[in-house]
Formats: C-alpha cells, sequence, structure tokens
C-alpha cells in the first residue's frame, strides 16, 4: 500500500472514534504462504505486454475503458498467474519480473472492479482499518490456491525477499503521483534496465519530483520507505543522484510533495 491518511478505529471513553493517521506501513505484512512448486516453466507475459501496448500511453495513463473491453483477454492472464506462481527453479529475475506484473494488473483488476471511479482510495469502506479494510489490503485475488492482498505483493514478497529499492519505481497504484505505468510488460532480460529507466523517468518528472541544487521536494515514496533507501549504505541523496540529472547534496533542502491519488485514466 502506498501510505496516506486513513482512518483507523480508536476505542475512546467506550466509543468507537475514527481517528486520522499519517505515516508508513508500521507493522510487517506476513509473506504469502502458497505452496512454491518444485519446477515448473516460467511465466510468459506476452499477454499482458500486449493489453498494455493497447491500453496505457507513453505517460503511463491507462485507458480503463479499453482494458474493460478487452476484459476476457486480460482474465485469462490473471488466471495464468494465479495458476502458475513462482517456482523454487526460477531465477530471481523472472520471479521479481512475475510478483511486479502481478502487482500491477491486479491493481489494474481492482480498478475495474468498481469502475468508474476517481481514486482508488474511494474503494471500499469510507473508514479505512489499516491492513484489513485498506484497498491494498483486501485479499481480492488468489495465487497458487492462496488467497492474497496487493500488500501481501509489495511488502510481504517483494520488499521482503528481493531487497531492491528500485521496486518503488515499477509497482502503479493507479494513482497520478505514482510512477508511470509501462506500456511493457517487465520481463527477466529487460528487468534491470527496465527498473533503471523507471527511476529515471520518475526522478526527472516535475509532476512526481522537483530537484535543484539547493532544494528538493520529492514523492512521499522517499519519505514512506526510507529504511528501503538506505539499505545497504545507501541514501535517500544517493539515490536521487544515481537518477536525476540535477544532483543534489547532504546540504540540499528535502521536503516532500503531496500525494495525488486521482486515477492514472486517459
Amino acid at each position: 500500500m502506498k501510505t496516506s491518511t486513513i482512518a483507523v478505529l480508536a476505542l475512546a471513553a467506550g466509543t468507537l472514534t475514527a481517528v486520522a493517521v499519517v505515516g508508513p506501513r508500521l507493522n510487517p505484512v506476513p509473506a504469502p504462504t502458497y505452496a512454491v512448486a518444485a519446477a515448473s516453466a516460467v511465466v510468459d507475459h506476452t499477454a499482458f505486454d500486449k493489453l498494455l501496448h493497447q491500453h496505457v500511453n507513453a505517460q503511463g495513463l491507462v485507458d480503463y475503458k479499453g482494458f474493460k473491453a478487452d476484459e476476457a483477454a486480460f482474465n485469462q492472464y490473471l488466471a495464468m498467474l494465479s495458476k502458475n506462481p513462482p517456482a523454487a527453479n526460477w531465477p530471481k529475475a523472472d520471479q521479481m519480473a512475475y510478483w511486479i506484473n502481478a502487482y500491477n494488473a491486479y491493481t489494474i483488476r481492482l480498478i475495474l472492479d468498481h469502475y468508474p471511479v476517481e481514486s482508488i482510495k474511494d474503494i471500499g469502506s469510507k473508514i479505512k482499518i489499516p491492513f484489513v479494510t485498506t484497498p491494498w489490503a483486501a485479499k481480492f485475488f488468489s495465487i497458487g490456491g492462496e488467497k492474497m492482498s496487493l500488500d501481501n505483493i509489495e511488502h510481504g514478497i517483494l520488499r521482503k525477499k528481493f531487497d531492491d529499492p528500485r521496486i518503488h519505481f515499477s509497482l502503479v497504484c493507479a494513482s497520478m503521483s505514482c510512477p508511470r505505468l509501462r506500456n511493457e510488460a517487465y520481463t527477466a532480460g529487460k528487468l534491470s534496465a527496465q527498473l533503471d529507466d523507471q527511476g529515471r523517468d520518475f526522478l526527472n518528472n516535475p509532476a512526481k519530483n522537483k530537484i535543484s541544487k539547493s532544494a528538493a521536494q520529492l514523492s512521499k515514496y522517499f519519505d514512506w520507505y526510507k529504511g528501503d533507501w538506505s539499505n545497504n549504505g545507501q541514501s535517500v541523496v544517493k539515490w536521487v543522484n544515481k537518477y536525476s540529472t540535477i544532483k543534489i547534496d547532504d546540504n540540499t533542502k528535502i521536503s516532500y510533495l503531496d500525494y495525488n491519488w486521482s486515477l492514472n485514466k486517459q
């Protein structure tokens, strides 16, 4: 879940009261426990690639009506994902590509299930209980016979297992402040190059990050996931400088932009 202001229920003086909470996820999401096959063929994402080419433009905006029109083909791809979870013999890049594509595809499926909608945050109960009733916590699909949520994929698998902060440039939660949804599927052979391209695109897009030498207004991603960006001797400054054409340093004043949750629609 891309964290934002969410509502929780607090017991105060014997009554339930809605309370606003702001900040990153505080509790870990357990990894799914689906049975991993000892060996199987890696999944082919060609069908998803074709749909993305047809219904996502160069800016990453989605023609959700187009996806609706191609719903049979889209559901066929999702069914294939559902029946073929990554196996122990899959190379790491194939596993990562599978889970990134699964996250993005099931996010589109969630929007289609509630379309038309103006924001992913409009889905579900008006009072959101963290880890329980948010759109990202809803277990609305199955992989390998286990009911799963988008949070399971992002926090329980990708962040926990692969330790590559570049995933934050690839996971798209159907919102305008998200990174661009690529109009191609992620594949093992191109994965590292695709993730680096996403980083360059995200950091140099002034709608997502406003960077100058003296001051950098960064995406909330760099605030929400500070721990990820500081792993392995890295830092927010180092990750920004890896992709931004304008370089910053420890003297640069860093602040964070408000997150635009409007739907990433054409």
